[in-house]
């Protein structure tokens, strides 16, 4: 029996030798486009993940690397396009919920506290980053959290702390000015 034929049997071992085999290839090629070992990381996870749940759709007159590769190059387009959506509205939340500045230093505080945030939430890993921006920006609870991302409470509770957590290393000497603005 074939690779592909047996994949879409649902033969794990053969998956199994399929992502022992390229697990470390598509890592690469992803680093190599990013520059990012946590996008490879991620990005290779969901490559496997969407061959496995769409393996009943793989061609049967093609390698199985070839569309491998091809999976993850475009789960990493979606996962660019993704994070250059969350950008902007992380941009849009930190604008909406700045202090008035009325003075220069006021504004130079402001732009540094948007800075600081921003960079702190784009350093989370995408699963942090979605349960406090679930958390804090949508109002959601831990319970509706959890439900919705089919995670356990205390998983989304370990999410916030630590998110909470990475905030305050990057924010330092702002922290006060950023507790008021979103109190934890």
């Amino acid at each position: 029996m074939n690779t592909i034929a047996a994949l879409k049997q649902g033969n794990l071992l053969v998956f199994n030798e399929v992502y022992y085999s390229s697990h470390k290839r598509i890592y690469y090629f992803i680093l190599q486009k990013t520059k990012s070992s946590f996008i490879a990381e991620e990005v290779a996870q969901l490559t496997f993940i969407k061959f496995w749940n769409y393996r009943e759709n793989l061609a049967d007159d093609l390698d199985v690397q070839l569309q491998l590769f091809r999976i993850a190059r475009t789960t990493l387009i979606d996962f660019l396009r993704k994070e250059t959506v969350y950008k902007e509205k992380v941009i849009h939340v930190i604008e909406r919920y700045t202090l008035p500045a009325d003075d220069l230093w006021g504004k130079l505080a402001e732009k540094e506290l948007q800075h600081k945030l921003a960079h702190a939430l784009e350093e989370m890993p995408p699963m942090r980053r979605k349960v406090f921006e679930m958390s804090r920006f949508k109002g959601m609870s831990y319970q509706q959290i959890a439900h919705e991302l089919s995670l356990s409470s205390r998983t989304v509770e370990a999410h916030i702390f630590q998110a909470i957590k990475q905030i305050k290393h990057y924010l330092g000497l702002l922290l006060p000015l950023i507790a008021w603005m979103f109190p934890f």
